[in-house]
């Protein structure tokens, strides 16, 4: 395995503009991702995503930065760099999400990059592999998520 990275191509049943949304901002965010989300979704923005009670030590609060903001063709973010840093190919992961019209509804395309980069040889193995299980956790629950959103429109 090269931890290049993870690609998946999934299809939403909602238009483009419904998934940008529901993959941009922090109400929908938190609706199949993090338990917080703290962001705008515009170039150069940076924010804090929350997994846990942040009222807890448990909890893990990570930070991002948006690198681009297309609506309703591409969103894309660098996260979990250390906090006061300035997100960095090197110290960070990238991911994007792109867009694009399939009949009535959206084909999306995730990626995630950075593994080599940013990650020790050491953990290398043990951070991707957390990773594909999160996101194959979370991917179909965006699905989910704006399946309902298109539903209560």
């Amino acid at each position: 395995m090269d931890y290049a990275g993870i690609e998946r191509e999934i299809h939403i049943e909602a238009t483009p503009e419904v998934v940008y949304k529901v993959i941009s901002t922090p109400e929908h965010l938190r609706e199949w991702w993090p338990d917080e989300a703290e962001l705008k979704p515009v170039p150069g923005a940076t924010g804090v995503i929350s997994f846990g009670d942040t009222a807890t030590p448990d909890a893990k609060v990570v930070p991002l930065t948006v690198l681009e903001a297309d609506p309703p063709r591409r969103f894309s973010f660098r996260w979990a760099y250390d906090e006061g840093e300035v997100a960095t190919p090197d110290n960070s992961f990238l991911v994007a999400f792109d867009l694009f019209p399939s009949g009535a509804g959206t084909r999306l395309r995730f990626t995630e990059t950075g593994f080599r980069e940013k990650c020790a040889p050491a953990v290398l193995e043990q951070q991707y592999g957390e990773h594909v299980t999160g996101w194959d956790h979370f991917l179909p629950r965006l699905v989910t998520h704006a399946a309902r959103v298109v539903s209560t429109a």
